[in-house]
């Protein structure tokens, strides 16, 4: 089984957590086989998606945005997550979503932390149960 991880580096600490609980929940089920893809922002993650839609059984996509005073938070968040929704759909493979969304820095690192509230690992669980299903 191949699993891609496109990861948002916009926040390093961040993306670094919600990495670390992605590949321990993968490990942790036996899979070893997975790619690592960094994009700068969650913006980017479903066109490097759909250009390894092929070439892979199953996708996390892992970032951060944070709520600033502009529209921007929620105009870049639906989007993305809109376009995660039409490509797993599409081509029938699931693409766990670990991109969180919050109101502020403290929020993001508690949601990111792995020994915390574990987005990734969640996304993660959400892509190996829709395998097996």
């Amino acid at each position: 089984m191949k699993i891609c991880i496109v990861i948002a580096n916009y926040y390093p600490q961040i993306s670094k957590d919600l990495l670390s609980g992605a590949i321990k929940k993968l490990k942790k089920k036996g899979i070893k086989n997975y790619k690592v893809i960094h994009v700068n922002g969650i913006f980017e993650i479903p066109v490097v998606i759909s250009r390894n839609i092929k070439s892979h059984e199953a996708f996390l996509a892992l970032g951060c945005v944070i709520k600033g005073k502009t529209p921007h938070f929620e105009f870049i968040s639906v989007a993305t997550i809109n376009a995660l929704s039409q490509l797993s759909i599409n081509h029938k493979k699931p693409i766990g979503n670990g991109i969180i969304t919050c109101l502020n820095k403290k929020q993001a690192l508690e949601r990111s932390d792995p020994k915390k509230k574990d987005k990734g690992g969640e996304a993660a669980k959400a892509i190996l149960t829709v395998l097996e299903v």
